[in-house]
Order: C-alpha cells, then structure tokens, then sequence
C-alpha cells in the first residue's frame, strides 16, 4: 500500500528496546494450558508454514484489501501467541464452523436481546451513519457514554466492554477462529467485506452466521484483512502517520480494537507536543506487536514475494 500523501512514514522495526508487559490475564491463560508463549508461536508458525494453501489464501486476501500479507500473518500469530492455542490443522476450524452455525444462541445480555436494546432513544444520533462500521462504532460509544456501569430505566448494566456485553453469548472475553475476532469487529466490518470480498452481509439478527463467519478460514480472512486495512486508513487520515509497512504496529491496533480512538488520542497528543516544540511521537507496539516485528524475518520467510 503507497503511503497516504502527507503521512509521516512509520519506519519498519520496534521503537521499545525490549517487549513491553505481557497482561497477567495472557500469561495465566498460558500458564493453565500448561504451555508457554514460544510453545504457542511455534505451534501457529508450523500451521502457517506446514499449509501452503492457508498461505495461499492469506495473500490473495491481502491482494484484494491492498495490503502486505505479513499484516494478516502478524495478527493471527500474535492472537495464538498470547490469547489461544492454535488448531493443528486447518480443517478442525472448518468443523468448528458448521458447529456454532448448527447451535442456538442470540446476541442478548440478561434476556434482553440486542435489538430490543438498540431501540433505547440514545442510539437516534447513529440513525444516520452510512455503513457498518460508522453504525456500529457509533452505538458502541454511546454504549460507553450513555449505558457502560450505569443504570437506564431500571436495568444495570455492566462495566464492560459492549462486544463483551451483548456479543459473547457463550463467556465474556471470547474470540473465535483463525482471526479470534469478536463480533462486534465482524459487523463493523461487514459493508467493507461485502464491497471487496462479496460476501453477505452480516446482520445481529442472525448470530449464528456471524459466528460461522468468524470461525470458517475462508470467511474470516476477508474480515481479518479489513481490519487491518481499516488501521492503516484510520491512522493515515485521523493521525498523520503511514504504518502499512510496520505489521507490529497494525498487529497491536488489532489487538487493542478502536483504531479511530486512538488515532484521535495520537493525533491530540502530538499537537499539543508541537506547541512545546517537540517531535511528534510515533505509534507504539505493544507486547503483541512486539513479537511480530520481533520475528518479522520468521514471517518474511513464509512470504518472500511480498
């Protein structure tokens, strides 16, 4: 992907010497699998190597959403690295698929459907956005402003994330498939997916295809590849920084979510530095990214042509 015209280029590499702090949440989820971090990696770094067809797969998605594969590679081996053990084959998420699309579940928290819950006059202001990922960025910060640890019309609801809340039917904090994607990211997604891809649109009325989406490789690969892409572009328009050729950077805003948000707070950050005549700062890896632009030789290897 060129650099956005005006955009300070991020520079390949990290900027922290060393890996910034691991969660204590990914280190006892590590610690219960009785497993390590570089156990995960080198079990998700045998799948990628080991399928030439997931390879495949990885880069002519890339192709389509106009971004380097090692982006896509970076996130899917930082999420098996630090959040879930990887499948050994491929074709067990294939399986896992058919299974969620099979089940019945709802987006819903304490009876209350989210449909229903969107139909709370505080959502009016996201009546008019003109596609997903503008809808449903909208609802989830009014989530945060309006109902996030608060108690509307005698019903209290959690402090927690909204994708937590009402989108993880089975246990909070949970992500799935190859992406570990949440759902909330999917629907965010959907319009993008659908323009390049052609796939269907997803709908919060029907979860179950939204979970087969997000467990099935050849459906989550163009959710996956949109995300990222939507990194790139929110901090190329938002911040002023060109990160498409930084995969630790694009892999920690696919850890962390909220790229829009971010960037802003970049942005705000690095003008208030300039008033006191200092260079701006550049995005930061986190933990995560670290690794990936850490290992970015191990990843170039599975991709020399890009």
């Amino acid at each position: 992907m060129p650099a956005a015209a005006g955009s300070i280029v991020v520079p390949p590499g990290n900027r922290n010497a060393e890996q910034p702090p691991i969660p204590g949440g990914s280190k006892s989820r590590t610690r219960a699998l009785k497993t390590t971090f570089e156990s995960k990696y080198a079990k998700i770094y045998a799948l990628l190597k080991s399928d030439d067809g997931l390879r495949s797969k990885i880069r002519e998605t890339a192709h389509q959403y106009g971004i380097d594969p090692l982006h896509m590679a970076g996130a899917i081996v930082g999420e098996h690295t630090y959040n879930v053990d990887a499948y050994d084959r491929l074709q067990t998420y294939y399986v896992k698929a058919v299974s969620y699309f099979r089940s019945s579940f709802s987006f819903s928290y304490d009876g209350e459907d989210v449909g229903d819950f969107l139909e709370h006059p505080e959502f009016d202001r996201c009546a008019n956005a003109s596609e997903s990922y503008a809808l449903w960025s909208c609802r989830e910060a009014v989530w945060n402003d309006q109902f996030r640890g608060k108690r509307v019309d005698g019903r209290y609801y959690p402090d927690n994330r909204f994708s937590a809340v009402f989108f993880q039917p089975f246990y909070a904090g949970q992500t799935f498939g190859l992406g570990q994607l949440n759902p909330l990211t999917a629907l965010q997604m959907t319009d993008m997916v659908h323009d390049v891809s052609g796939l269907p649109k997803l709908d919060h009325r029907r979860p179950q295809d939204v979970y087969r989406t997000i467990m099935d490789p050849d459906r989550t690969l163009p959710y996956v590849a949109a995300t990222l892409k939507k990194s790139i572009e929110a901090y190329a328009s938002i911040a002023g920084f060109d990160i498409s050729d930084n995969p630790g950077i694009t892999a920690t805003l696919y850890n962390v979510g909220n790229p829009d948000e971010r960037a802003r707070a970049l942005r705000k950050e690095n003008r208030r530095r300039a008033s006191q005549g200092k260079r701006p700062r550049l995005p930061q890896e986190n933990y995560y990214g670290w690794l990936v632009n850490d290992r970015l030789d191990e990843l170039m290897a599975l991709f020399p042509e890009s």
